[in-house]
């Protein structure tokens, strides 16, 4: 049995990266617990892989599942990490008749379904009920088209009207700690209603996507392993994993980077935690070297699915024995499959660790005018302990 710093070190880009010895080492002791444990696979959705698009796979569309606004950029939370910035390049629709106009203009586009969303009321409530018997509309005359809904905070009524609407996915943050709720989201609502809400949404026949945000308490982990807890309490069909990037926050309420070792044990905490729920670790992670250790730990905790993976993070999984399904995705198809629970059917090409690192040697050969040398034997590479830290 190889050690897993031994199979790091064969992973060129990863050769030099500074990861935490006591995680990597409690991470290869999960993976090699249960005797019969299957060795799960891992989905990337990634930009790379060029070469496979034409020949293997279809070309990702950057319309695919386009984000529908229905109060355009206007959102009265003004939360700490967003400033309702991240409404602005979303297509507004703020009538019923905006919104079938819209729906209509991105189908004839090429749009496989969206994402409806929209600002905030006070009560971190997104206001879809004059848009309800469009939402109906819309799905009885494309049945085929999916639309998945941020529901923010719902009772049961609510949840209920979402369902018969016809949305297909409810997905909303869920948030453990009440002094985030008060301080980052300037609210004045309970956790006990985040969690009223995920029960509400699983009551119902939607699929149900929960996220939780790591660092949302200006980048220290503070409510995210009561959140777990909530979701253990009420298995949806999906959790996705962000990791906060407040590139919205004011100079008055800076956010720190997470803690990347602090972040790989939440997801070990999540994978033990949800051992059959699909956990994907979505977009949104900060950059540089923080993003390459978030996903070399997330491929070392198991999650299924990473959106966009740092460099090295795809041979990796390949090494550690992971079945690997790629696709050549934009960040509207990873949209698309993380809202319906990582897709409903198979995509992507899977590869072979022999291929990823041609590919590999490939991709940084036209990138830095040369070719790389990568060991194809991981027992052959000797571990370096300075590039390990306790």
């Amino acid at each position: 049995m190889t050690d897993w710093r031994e199979l790091i070190q064969a992973v060129e880009p990863l050769q030099d990266l500074r990861l935490h010895h006591d995680l990597v080492s409690t991470l290869e002791r999960d993976w090699h617990g249960p005797v019969d444990r299957p060795i799960p696979p891992v989905h990337f959705y990634t930009p790379t892989f060029k070469s496979y698009q034409t020949s293997e796979l279809k070309t990702c569309g950057k319309n695919a599942w386009p984000a529908v606004s229905i109060t355009g950029g206007d959102c009265k939370l003004q939360c700490d990490h967003c400033k309702a910035s991240i409404l602005e390049p979303m297509i507004p629709a703020r009538t019923p008749e905006e919104l079938w106009r819209v729906v209509n203009e991105i189908i004839e586009d090429g749009a496989q379904g969206m994402l409806l969303t929209g600002g905030s009321n006070h009560r971190n409530e997104v206001e879809y009920a004059p848009h309800y018997d469009t939402i109906r509309r819309i799905k009885d005359e494309f049945p085929q088209f999916r639309i998945a809904a941020h529901a923010a905070l719902v009772d049961d009524d609510a949840a209920l009207s979402m369902e018969q609407a016809g949305v297909d996915v409810a997905m909303m943050d869920v948030i453990g700690a009440q002094e985030t709720i008060t301080r980052v989201y300037h609210l004045r609502r309970s956790v006990a209603d985040f969690e009223a809400t995920l029960e509400s949404l699983v009551r119902t026949r939607m699929k149900v996507v929960p996220h939780i945000v790591i660092g949302l308490h200006y980048g220290q982990m503070l409510g995210e392993w009561k959140a777990l807890e909530i979701i253990q309490r009420h298995l949806p069909d999906a959790v996705v994993l962000v990791v906060v990037m407040p590139f919205y926050a004011s100079e008055k309420k800076p956010f720190a980077t997470p803690d990347s070792r602090e972040v790989g044990h939440f997801f070990r905490a999540a994978r033990a935690a949800l051992p059959t729920t699909p956990l994907l670790l979505g977009c949104a992670r900060p950059p540089g070297e923080a993003r390459m250790q978030i996903d070399t730990y997330a491929v070392m905790a198991g999650l299924d699915g990473i959106a966009h993976p740092a460099d090295g993070a795809v041979e990796l999984a390949a090494r550690l024995g992971r079945r690997v399904r790629v696709t050549p995705a934009c960040c509207s198809i990873v949209v698309g499959d993380e809202v319906m629970a990582l897709g409903d059917a198979p995509s992507g090409l899977e590869l072979d660790v022999e291929t990823i690192v041609q590919e590999e040697v490939r991709r940084r050969a036209s990138t830095r005018g040369l070719g790389i040398p990568v060991v194809a034997a991981p027992a052959a590479i000797s571990s370096s302990p300075n590039l390990v830290e306790s």
